[in-house]
């Protein structure tokens, strides 16, 4: 049976790529979309490494899988939650595999940490595999735990770039640290797929949309691209092996910044209380400062290790207050919503939800910038995107933020809508998807897929029957149609038995990086 690499390339979008393979820059990528099929990808909303990631592997939306964004809002009991892997309740395509017989790998995708048992190997990776704040992890990051040693001795690996980039300025050290690693990940996803014969094998490239966010179609992302072109031809060479390459989400060119919360505390959804960070705003103190003149001093590692933790997240990042800070900046028992960034908001029980929804809606559906132009290309109810078993703990309202606008939830800003702040892109539902290789036949450019399409043509490449629960389909992209049928879902607490500990680092954190 063939077998299949995927290659997953965070905030890949054509709107990017296009103009370089039109100038001849990503000749490998262009071989690939004129040999197979490639297509447009539909990330679920909000459009964030965080829950995308998960759409992809369980072919579900957040609805099934219960996580709808870096963090959980409960305005009920006055809490904010940070999310990790362990969080997602849901199976996901490697397990399917695992019981076929068929090993896999899943090298750097985000949603992993804390790693947990399949039937080959997994390497955390994304901003939730951190121990704390500005701090990468050295151990704890590996399926199983002892291969950890093997990518150390092997392949001095790192979970994350030291130094971090953190700014639109940081064009060289930072840039190339970066690049190395995105060569580590893949040479460790390559060397696994063939020395150890696996059935399947994904990995992901976190870091290449960090680059889209600071620099856009800058130099340093086009260097980053033409690497990521260069592997893609000597992974295209690999014999029986079909060649997946797909996204998260898409980006684009950040025009607009949109302050959710200021605009719920002007239109008055949400009532402010002071607190710290309005000192710190007042005096310029904030996290990006403070990072750059630690990094300037050689101290990001004295004082991640000497300052407590509860004083790290009393520093505001420079769009203000954000996680679980923002809880205490507003006054619940007078909040009708709060909001995460990038789409989700939620509406506080105390309050007759529906109605308070209903006006949240046409208030949003009227925002427009200062050409008139609206900032959400839709307004939507939670039932209207979302649907499965978990709908209940997501978000009320979701808004699907227009290409270039980035809705932030920083809280102890002045203003409502500003210039980009740090992005000079912002992630968009539309990314990229091609498959080519043996078990596919070429169609060149198809319609618009969704992303939860994707695992359920993984699966039937595989020749797996398809769990009834994902709400993905299978594509119709094969030279021969595949014979699979249905099948019951594997409980994700049979999926997780016998893996390593839930515990997790408490906090997101930037990492160089802020989502």
């Amino acid at each position: 049976m063939t077998r299949t690499f995927a290659v997953g390339l965070d905030g890949a979008s054509w709107l990017l790529t296009e103009p370089w393979i039109e100038e001849g820059v990503l000749p490998n990528l262009a071989a690939l979309r004129e040999s197979g099929t490639y297509a447009t990808s539909r990330s679920c909303l909000p459009p964030v490494t965080y829950p995308n990631w998960k759409c992809y592997a369980s072919g579900k939306n957040p609805g099934k899988h219960s996580v709808y964004w870096w963090e959980r809002i409960d305005l009920a009991d006055e809490r904010i939650d940070i999310m990790s892997g362990s969080d997602y309740e849901t199976a996901e395509l490697w397990d399917y595999l695992d019981a076929e017989d068929q090993r896999a790998a899943v090298v750097n995708m985000p949603s992993m940490y804390p790693p947990r048992e399949i039937g080959g190997y997994v390497v955390s990776g994304g901003p939730d595999a951190v121990e704390g704040e500005y701090r990468s992890l050295d151990t704890g990051y590996t399926y199983p735990p002892e291969f950890e040693e093997t990518l150390a001795e092997r392949y001095d690996y790192q979970v994350h770039p030291d130094p971090l980039l953190s700014s639109n300025d940081e064009r060289g050290a930072e840039v190339d640290e970066i690049l190395r690693l995105f060569e580590l990940r893949l040479q460790v996803a390559k060397d696994l797929f063939l020395e150890e014969d696996l059935a399947f094998t994904h990995v992901t490239l976190f870091y290449l949309n960090v680059l889209h966010h600071f620099f856009w179609d800058e130099e340093p992302t086009r260097r980053a691209w033409q690497l990521v072109d260069e592997w893609l031809g000597e992974l295209a060479a690999l014999e029986d092996t079909n060649l997946v390459v797909m996204s998260d989400h898409g980006a684009a060119a950040t025009t607009t910044e949109f302050y959710v919360n200021e605009w719920l505390a002007e239109n008055g959804y949400l009532t402010r209380a002071g607190g710290v960070e309005d000192y710190f705003q007042r005096v310029g103190l904030t996290r990006e400062n403070a990072l750059a003149v630690a990094k300037r001093f050689g101290l990001v590692d004295v004082l991640a290790e000497t300052v407590p933790e509860s004083v790290q997240q009393l520093v505001p990042q420079s769009a203000g207050a954000k996680r679980e800070r923002k809880m205490e900046l507003i006054v619940p028992e007078q909040t009708k919503a709060l909001a995460s960034g990038q789409g989700p908001v939620y509406v506080n029980p105390r309050f007759d939800v529906e109605s308070v929804r209903e006006e949240l809606i046409a208030d949003l559906e009227a925002v427009t910038d200062e050409n008139g132009e609206a900032l959400f290309t839709g307004v939507y109810r939670a039932e209207e995107v979302y649907d499965g078993p978990y709908v209940d703990i997501g978000p009320d309202v979701v808004v699907d933020q227009r290409p270039g606008v980035h809705v932030n939830d920083g809280m102890g800003g002045d203003a409502v809508q500003t210039e980009p702040d740090r992005w000079a892109a912002e992630n968009t539902p539309t990314g990229i998807f091609v498959a080519d290789g043996p078990d596919f036949r070429n169609r060149g450019e198809i319609p618009e897929i969704d992303i939860r399409d994707i695992a359920p043509t993984i699966l039937a490449a595989h020749g797996v029957d398809i769990p009834s629960d994902m709400d993905g389909e299978v594509l119709d992209i094969f030279a021969d149609d595949p014979d699979v049928g249905t099948q019951e879902p594997i409980d994700h607490e049979d999926a997780r038995a016998g893996g390593p500990s839930d515990e997790v680092a408490d906090r997101l954190t930037e990492l160089g990086y802020m989502e």
